[in-house]
């Protein structure tokens, strides 16, 4: 069952996805492109994956933000005097139709902590972790072992994509001329 709090942030990542799509105006697209990386790492964060949530925030909300406010701040930005774009009924029927499929989906999924979940009526992976997490790692924490060891290759893929948006940005910042 979907808890208020989880409608919540789906409400709100579905309207900013939207209004980020419908809005002329490219610096307030940003903006609430900005808002809209949040509320992704807001709905991680809830499902128990601070570390995609992590990687989320810093890289859609962080640095995505900056190189396109770098952007519009080095070309013209044309004045509209409509606010939003033309709808392209077609097109809008066509994700309405898939958003609709998404959310039948989401009454499928156990609410989080549910003790009934398969992850829980599994207790045979959790309690081999637990109790072979720091004779196989040599790592005092769990869950510092899973995700350094056991998962080490999504980690690392994560790590890289954020050294790599880092690095990328620095190189972009370090030629910016500020005067």
């Amino acid at each position: 069952m979907i808890t208020p709090l989880e409608l919540t942030l789906f409400v709100f990542v579905l309207i900013t996805a939207i209004m980020t799509a419908l809005f002329r105006d490219v610096l307030a697209s940003i903006v609430i492109f900005a808002a809209y990386s949040l509320g992704l790492a807001v709905v991680y964060t809830f499902y128990r994956a601070p570390d995609v949530g992590l990687t989320e925030a810093a890289i859609g909300a962080g640095i995505t933000t900056i190189l396109l406010l770098l952007t519009i701040a080095k070309t013209t930005r044309p004045r509209h005097d409509e606010t939003f774009e033309k709808i392209n009924w077609p097109a809008a029927g066509v994700c309405g139709l898939f958003a609709l499929v998404l959310g039948a989906t989401m009454f499928a999924f156990p609410a989080v902590g549910d003790p009934n979940a398969p992850a829980m009526t599994n207790p045979d992976v959790t309690v081999y972790y637990i109790e072979n997490a720091y004779q196989e790692t040599g790592v005092e924490n769990a869950v510092t072992a899973v995700l350094a060891a056991y998962r080490g290759f999504d980690t690392f893929g994560e790590a890289v994509v954020v050294f790599a948006a880092g690095v990328a940005s620095l190189i972009v910042l370090g030629r910016e001329v500020f005067a």
